[in-house]
């Protein structure tokens, strides 16, 4: 997250995207790890479903999601 220049900026960006993620896909999302980072920022994403190709999938468009925000994030 270049753009950003403290942890206060990080935090909008993250909660912003968390946010969002929650809401349309119905997944549990959070920020996991490098919390004291500014520039760099962990994100764990959860879902349950009785089918494994079912929650592949919703992750994946989860992925995608967040990869076609107007962030400047990198997914890996």
């Amino acid at each position: 997250m270049p753009e950003n220049g403290s942890l206060k900026g990080k935090r909008q960006v993250v909660k912003a995207i968390t946010s969002r993620v929650a809401n349309k896909f119905n997944v549990a999302i959070a920020e996991v790890g490098d919390l004291d980072l500014w520039q760099v920022a962990t994100i764990g994403i959860s879902c349950v479903s009785n089918d494994q190709r079912h929650a592949n999938e919703i992750l994946s468009k989860v992925a995608d999601y967040i990869s076609d925000s107007h962030f400047e994030i990198e997914v890996l």
